[in-house]
């Protein structure tokens, strides 16, 4: 058996009203992938904040090769060859790559006086070859994708001789193609004896990359399996506690259904070429493809964030100009952004307040002030309709899970009553039970007769939920799927299918 290097023992820490974990147990072998798997607000997060020195522990034990340590801090725990890699990259734009990865321990010259760039320069090329890696260390953070700031996260945890590096849902922004890089350099890791604790809702990479597999719910370790022995609906059953089936619900689709909105010969940029296409009353249309299809460009146009070249847009056979997200607004369009924290909600105001966010005529008397009454009453109902986890109509939106806050993002757009809504990866860094509800959302407002555009990067959510599915590569659409067509093979072969050249 590889040896050990972490060993975690009846851990407990608690909040004020909140034990988050309760008595939690955790193991890592040197040259392992471990995953750490559970629902938001399961525990993950407090568990490797102890362990990285964020939060000190109420009570157990934490041992590294064996013997007993003490990690009250951030650097003690850098000390002991542990290390995080979040999943918000905590780098410095304006830094080159190498001052990203020695900040803090910069190399000086012969005065004393000036970094010596050029020595941690040499320093980061060599861990870059050694991860094979093409990387230019003199190169700003700015100027990298986002697959590459994360190869200089994993320098970055090596120049400190780390042992241990903690991944926290490292591909959610990443292609196909840079998921299998970052495989690489992960199994490579491994082969040279590192410990990987890696931290995903993606559960079908589980199967991919982890040798175990631990489970938590509410604060509580439920088990560790070999990866091998397991499958993704046992993992579920496991995290939430229930057997969960998805949701895809017989369609209502009425084929007399009148057409909510028509999009004809759109033009945005290179990423919006001609696109046309219709979406009915009560239908859930699905956009897939690669990153970088022009998918999440498309929603944009639509809503008037991004200014179109030519092209008509209609809502309910009426032609409509959109020149601005308040135009698509007041048109009955609503868009849930991919990036709600940035986006979708508040973080800083209460439910209330984000709930009104989008229909402040509603709650306002004389146009000067806001009906407070009226605002929390309607916050009440959407909370009981939506199943909104929190306290009260005066939570802070920050303090909601990932899942609940897209639940306030589509309270705000309910409030208004909108009529075509545009989820874009609705369910992005959201746990397994929270994704059914959004799931069963979903067929609920298409139930209600409203129209429903989602774009989705996960296939199996689109194949799940959706009616019809439309199919986009390099800024155009290449194939429109329904019925049985609906599968992962022939969404991919109209993905990768590229324009013809004139």
């Amino acid at each position: 058996m590889a040896d050990e290097l972490i060993r975690m023992e009846n851990i407990s820490k608690e909040f004020p009203g909140v034990k988050a974990l309760d008595n939690v147990s955790f193991q890592l072998r040197a040259g392992e992938v471990h995953a750490l798997v559970g629902e938001n607000g399961a525990g993950k997060s407090t568990l490797m904040k102890v362990l990285t020195g964020i939060y000190s522990k109420d009570e157990g034990k934490i041992l590294c090769h064996g013997e007993e340590v003490q990690i009250d801090s951030v650097r003690a725990s850098q000390k002991l060859g542990i290390i995080m890699i979040h999943q918000e990259l905590n780098l410095m734009s304006h830094l080159t790559v190498a001052q990203n990865i020695f900040i803090g321990r910069e190399v000086r010259g012969k005065a004393g006086i000036f970094l010596n760039d050029a020595e941690i320069n040499r320093k980061s090329a060599e861990i870059f070859k050694r991860l094979n890696v093409d990387i230019d260390p003199a190169t700003k953070v700015r100027n990298l994708t986002v697959a590459k700031q994360q190869m200089v996260e994993i320098a970055k945890a090596l120049s400190y001789n780390s042992e241990i590096l903690i991944m926290d849902e490292p591909t959610a922004s990443l292609t196909t193609r840079e998921i299998e890089d970052l495989f690489r350099v992960i199994r490579m890791l491994k082969d040279e004896g590192k410990g990987i604790i890696y931290i995903s809702h993606r559960l079908e990479e589980l199967k991919q990359i982890s040798d175990r597999i631990t489970v938590m719910r509410d604060g509580t370790y439920i088990d560790t399996i070999d990866t091998k022995d397991i499958e993704i609906d046992r993992i579920i059953s496991m995290m939430v506690g229930r057997e969960i089936f998805v949701t895809k619900t017989e369609s209502n689709l009425s084929p007399d259904a009148p057409v909510a909105l028509e999009v004809k010969h759109l033009n945005c940029g290179k990423m919006v070429q001609n696109i046309s296409f219709q979406v009915h009353q009560g239908e859930i249309l699905g956009i897939a493809g690669l990153m970088g299809a022009g998918r999440t460009e498309t929603a944009r146009a639509i809503f008037g964030a991004d200014k179109t070249q030519s092209g008509e847009i209609y809502v309910y056979g009426q032609q409509v100009h959109i020149k601005s997200p308040n135009d698509a607004v007041r048109n009955g369009i609503a868009y849930l952004s991919e990036d709600r924290k940035r986006y979708g909600v508040l973080l800083g105001l209460n439910l209330e307040h984000n709930t009104s966010l989008a229909d402040m005529k509603d709650f306002t008397q004389a146009k000067l002030f806001i009906n407070f009454r009226k605002a929390r009453k309607n916050t009440e109902v959407m909370i009981q309709r939506l199943k909104i986890k929190a306290p009260s109509s005066k939570q802070l939106a920050k303090f909601l899970s990932g899942g609940n806050q897209q639940k306030l993002v589509l309270a705000k757009w309910l409030t208004r009553n909108s009529e075509i809504f545009i989820f874009d990866e609705p369910t992005r860094g959201i746990d397994v039970g929270a994704k059914n509800e959004i799931y069963k959302l979903l067929n609920d407002l298409a139930a209600q007769g409203k129209a429903i555009i989602m774009i989705s990067s996960e296939l199996p959510e689109i194949i799940r939920v959706s009616d019809r599915v439309l199919v986009m590569c390099e800024g155009h659409i290449s194939g429109e799927v329904k019925g049985n067509e609906i599968n992962q093979n022939t969404i991919m072969r109209y993905a990768t299918k590229r324009k013809a050249s004139v």
